[in-house]
């Protein structure tokens, strides 16, 4: 069978898919992690900071290393460390006498290869062939969400049948995600965006003041999302007190479902919509997520929140993507590395200064109270680029 974009682009839908996993099934063992070897919060809350502080230092030399060894090369390297990553998660805490250090150890390496995923993927999406680029990049980001669904449904399924006791295996089968994508795109097509090139200084474009102001939206992008992504297990388990496959459907999965169905809507009727305007109202409804989430006096209130806060982040970060194709091209790889960088620093930064606060204040509804701040931060920031005469 002759491959062509389309297999290509449904790879890159997958390898989303492993994107979710990496990022979102050490969430729910956080409390796993708590009982079993006496981790706290603060230690869970370094796991999140190292976790996309690797991200993102490797975001930032990963338009260096794409250009030495090429898309496809960087691509297998990046789906190699994943797999070894959720083996070993399920492996070394059990057989090390510092389990903390066995966890730290397979975060660190599915950091390195999300990092380079989170790189690597939108860029070959963007240069496929054809139109109605932002609808097919808000259809790739929508990938990540039914991702993040199937970790929380199948990890679920998983501790019903063989119990939360034999955990650790649940990584393992996990890392079969990023060993068909290895298959997969050893075979595709790969093709690369405008402005790549063998010159290794960044793209004039990314010296503008509209790139920096598009580099503090995606940093808003990534802390109004993670937040709350982060911490919704271990919020809906202990915060709320609901038991642990009802907090795990109605929070992370919630969210993870109503992220996706708005990133689907896009995908569908986005040529639609003014993107800046709809950017702005998702931001909108993030903050009154967030609010609804942190102060309801009444669990399911606070469960309805979370789901609120899926559904307006969703668009954020592909949205933000698909502005700063438009408006800032021929940037090439070195753009979408740096706008990635930006978007791990809101991810590293936000669930951070949830733990800290929350440990602080002994509240967990304190410190998402305070997330609703990065929301309001991104509507500034969009009246900025408005001020600056972007029609958007």
């Amino acid at each position: 069978m002759r491959l062509t974009a389309k297999h290509t682009l449904y790879g890159c839908y997958f390898g989303y898919i492993t994107q979710a996993a990496v990022n979102n099934l050490p969430a729910l063992l956080f409390v796993t992690f708590n009982r079993q070897f006496g981790i706290s919060l603060d230690q869970i809350s370094l796991l999140i900071v190292l976790n996309f502080s690797v991200q993102l230092a490797v975001d930032f030399i990963a338009p260096l290393i794409i250009r030495r060894i090429g898309y496809r090369t960087a691509l297998l390297t990046a789906f190699g460390f994943t797999c070894l990553g959720m083996c070993l998660l399920g492996l070394l805490p059990s057989v090390m006498a510092a389990p903390y250090l066995g966890i730290l150890t397979a975060v660190l390496l599915n950091a390195v290869g999300g990092g380079l995923l989170e790189v690597l993927i939108s860029p070959v999406v963007e240069a496929l062939p054809g139109d109605r680029k932002a609808s097919r990049m808000s259809m790739l980001h929508s990938f990540y969400c039914w991702g993040h669904m199937a970790v929380v449904l199948l990890s679920t399924l998983y501790f019903s049948i063989a119990g939360i006791d034999h955990w650790k295996w649940l990584p393992v089968i996990w890392a079969l995600c990023p060993l068909l994508n290895i298959l997969i795109f050893t075979a595709v097509p790969i093709y690369t965006v405008q402005g790549d090139g063998q010159d290794e200084t960044p793209a004039p474009v990314v010296k503008t003041r509209l790139f920096w102001l598009l580099f503090a939206l995606m940093i808003c992008a990534g802390a109004s999302e993670q937040s709350i992504s982060q911490w919704s297990s271990l919020f809906a388990e202990t915060g709320l007190q609901v038991s642990k496959t009802l907090g795990d459907l109605l929070g992370p999965c919630a969210f993870a479902a109503c992220m996706g169905a708005s990133r689907l809507l896009y995908g569908f009727f986005g040529e639609r919509l003014r993107l800046g305007l709809a950017l702005t109202g998702s931001a909108l409804l993030c903050v009154a997520g967030y609010l609804l989430t942190a102060l309801s006096p009444v669990a399911l209130l606070s469960l309805v929140g979370c789901g609120i806060c899926g559904f307006s982040v969703g668009l954020m970060w592909p949205g933000i993507f698909s502005v700063a194709g438009a408006l800032c091209r021929g940037g090439g790889t070195t753009m979408y590395a740096l706008l990635a960088l930006a978007g791990d620093l809101g991810c590293a930064a936000g669930p951070a200064a949830v733990g800290l606060v929350s440990s602080g204040a002994q509240s967990m509804n304190t410190g998402i109270l305070l997330s609703a701040v990065f929301p309001i931060f991104m509507v500034l920031c969009l009246l900025a680029l408005r001020a600056r005469g972007r029609r958007i």
